[in-house]
């Protein structure tokens, strides 16, 4: 009898302990959610140090969210771009009579654009590209190429800004964008007027009190790295092959990446 009734007070000890450490965890997690729902204003100020769950994850594979990372990226070396060629080149945005860069970028870079700058006509993608560095074109140099690189990405993106699991994104697109990309950069620091003059300002070259700047040929290098790497990514992951080109820049024709509606 002894030991039963030891045994049953053991056992009404140790649910009673179960019980306050219950209580305890409930109290913390109550706690935790006040402070997530009265911080919120805090935690956007210091950039959400307060993790937050979004349900649309739960639709994305780890390749969806690296693809969604690189996507990203890329476009915002689009912005990066765009806004220093404005700042080198201010003649192009007051073309547009816009009263300042940022005024340009805003038009430019609006999504409901849909990368189709006025002064492109019905060029897009790597047309447009073209039609900004050529001699005799006369309208805003830099919305036409800018938005002639994002109507490419664009394409090879899928014309999506995010991606779930049924998603699939064609390898062999991104492989080619990042070949154009090179094509691009190599036509914008060489294309020039009858005069041989640059039409368009860029990198600079070193002069005697200042050294070279090439923070455009930075950005161009840090989108070709995002897209080489994940066109890599996705060939591995889908057991696909990329057909591979090796082509003169002084030369190269831009690969296809897709329809542009």
């Amino acid at each position: 009898m002894g030991a039963a009734a030891a045994g049953g007070e053991g056992i009404l000890n140790m649910r009673r302990a179960l019980a306050v450490i219950g209580a305890s965890l409930l109290a913390a997690c109550a706690q935790t959610g006040h402070r997530m729902a009265t911080d919120d204003t805090t935690s956007a100020a210091v950039g959400k140090s307060v993790a937050s769950f979004d349900p649309k994850q739960i639709g994305k594979s780890d390749v969806d969210r690296v693809a969604d990372i690189h996507r990203r990226e890329v476009f915002v070396s689009i912005r990066v771009l765009a806004e220093k060629l404005y700042r080198r080149n201010p003649r192009e945005w007051k073309k547009g009579g816009h009263a300042s860069v940022e005024a340009a970028l805003d038009r430019l870079l609006d999504p409901r654009t849909g990368w189709r700058p006025a002064d492109a006509g019905n060029a897009r993608g790597t047309d447009a590209i073209l039609l900004a560095l050529r001699d005799d074109f006369t309208g805003d140099r830099v919305a036409v190429y800018i938005g002639g690189m994002g109507a490419m990405l664009n394409a090879a993106f899928d014309e999506k800004t995010e991606f779930f699991m049924l998603d699939e994104l064609d390898p062999q697109k991104l492989y080619n964008s990042a070949r154009n990309l090179e094509i691009a950069a190599w036509k914008l620091a060489n294309a020039r007027d009858a005069s041989g003059a640059l039409l368009l300002l860029s990198n600079e070259p070193a002069q005697a009190a200042q050294p070279a700047n090439l923070s455009f040929e930075r950005e161009f290098g840090k989108m070709i790295g995002n897209l080489d790497i994940l066109s890599r990514l996705l060939a591995d992951k889908g057991h696909r092959t990329i057909a591979r080109v090796a082509q003169s820049l002084a030369t190269a024709l831009f690969l296809p990446v897709a329809s542009l509606r």
